[in-house]
């Protein structure tokens, strides 16, 4: 089973930019080459599911953290080879009886456009292959079965009778016509698909490399998977990558408290941290090390956020009609797949009082009764969750609390357990001086 996650959770989290200055996607996509960021792109669209494959992509990367690796090949050969391997017309390929005077004359004059392009795919087939032997050669003290397989399997690739000789080109920017008849041949033709193979690997190595170094400066840590059924997430430090001097929260979650109700004061950081916490889960999930000191966790099925939920003016929806196709959107979802992340920020925000109250009352109430998944829930309407204490045991209450300085508000950003009091809307109308404004009283500042 792949791990379900659509557009809106996505957009949610800015993991793609969409317009945005700042995506998840960017914080990692600094590859040496362009197959390197396709495959990196490729990952963060079809996050893992299965315990194995996250653990075996975590620890090929921790791998090259610790052994400060850093990608050996020159980046600019890449595209050559690419455009050089995608061309298999066979009226291209070089010949022995093609070397005239003639030929040879507009290669001196650089006008033979065609040879060239052949003969730089050749060069950087050739480049690659002895930078890969050298990169072969340097000892592995890894426990990371995938660099074991994927180093021999590189190695049996490149132990190939047709191309022995590239070690005798090593270092060379130039091949005689009559060796790259036989070059062109062997490579682009005869043996096409294991060069495609050695690229890919090679790829994946420029891949784990950059996401090593990312985390390194980043300071993410790696997290570690287990099977569904122990039901564990926990994280330690969790923070928004975005954030230049971020407040890390620890949060836990167990079949005893698998629903997380959040309350606070506006611009206190609930969407902040909820996005935290989801952008963690997320990364989690793909197999690379998490914005958090510390992070354990059951694999999951999928998630489904509501954060930046917008209204559907062309379909004529309201904002409280698209949430409320929302929460039944994920309510379908949730009976059908179980283990799953879910996170409303608000729910029905976009109502009356009276009947957010109650909506958020019910639809809270009955996601608790579904043991499989997890729930976060912020709400302004702290009369909620004092209900929710007295009918239901598996939720924990946490908020982000405001402390104040005499009449300034000031956020602390850390978690605590509770549901808060903060009441502080008419405190900070009154400091902006609105209704003086509006009565004609205040100045304009």
């Amino acid at each position: 089973m792949s791990f379900k996650i659509d557009k809106q959770t996505l957009n949610d989290l800015a993991v793609f930019s969409s317009g945005r200055s700042k995506s998840v996607y960017e914080i990692f996509n600094r590859t040496h080459t362009r197959g390197g960021g396709r495959l990196l792109e490729e990952m963060f669209q079809y996050p893992l599911s299965e315990v194995e494959a996250i653990t075996s992509r975590s620890e090929a990367i921790c791998y090259y953290m610790n052994s400060d690796m850093v990608f050996p090949f020159r980046g600019a050969i890449f595209d050559a080879i690419e455009f050089y391997l995608g061309n298999t017309d066979t009226r291209s390929q070089l010949m022995a009886q093609d070397n005239t005077l003639g030929r040879k004359v507009k290669n001196l004059v650089g006008s033979d456009t065609d040879y060239t392009w052949i003969h730089n795919g050749i060069v950087g087939c050739l480049e690659l292959l002895n930078t890969l032997d050298d990169f072969l050669k340097k000892s592995i003290n890894t426990d990371s079965k995938e660099i074991m397989e994927s180093s021999a399997s590189l190695k049996q690739l490149l132990e190939n009778e047709k191309w022995a000789w590239y070690v005798n080109e090593k270092g060379k920017k130039k091949v005689y016509y009559e060796q790259a008849v036989t070059y062109d041949r062997v490579f682009r033709f005869e043996e096409r698909d294991k060069i495609y193979k050695i690229l890919y690997y090679i790829y994946l190595i420029d891949v784990y490399i950059t996401v090593a170094q990312v985390a390194k400066t980043n300071h993410f840590t790696y997290a570690r998977a287990y099977p569904a059924e122990k039901n564990i997430l926990e994280i330690k430090g969790a923070f928004h990558p975005f954030l230049k001097k971020p407040v890390g929260n620890d949060i836990e979650v167990n079949e005893n408290s698998n629903v997380i109700f959040l309350t606070g004061a506006n611009m206190a950081g609930k969407s902040t941290f909820m996005k935290s916490f989801a952008i963690s889960i997320f990364l989690a999930h793909v197999g690379f090390p998490v914005p958090a000191e510390a992070m354990e966790f059951s694999v999951r099925n999928g998630m489904f956020t509501t954060i930046n939920l917008p209204d559907n003016l062309s379909m004529g929806y309201s904002h409280f009609y698209a949430e409320v196709l929302r929460v039944k959107k994920v309510a379908q979802q949730v009976r059908q797949t179980p283990n799953l992340i879910i996170i409303f920020d608000e729910l029905f925000r976009g109502t009356n009082v009276k009947d957010a109250y109650d909506a958020t009352l019910a639809v809270t109430e009955a996601f608790s009764e579904i043991r499989n998944c997890t729930f976060m829930i912020s709400t302004h309407i702290i009369e909620v969750g004092q209900v929710l204490k007295e009918r239901c045991s598996n939720i924990k209450f946490v908020y982000l609390p405001t402390v104040m300085e005499g009449s300034t508000p000031v956020y602390t950003y850390k978690l605590k357990e509770g549901i808060t009091n903060d009441r502080h809307g008419m405190i900070i109308i009154n400091n902006e001086k609105i209704i003086e404004i509006i009565n004609g009283e205040g100045g304009m500042r």
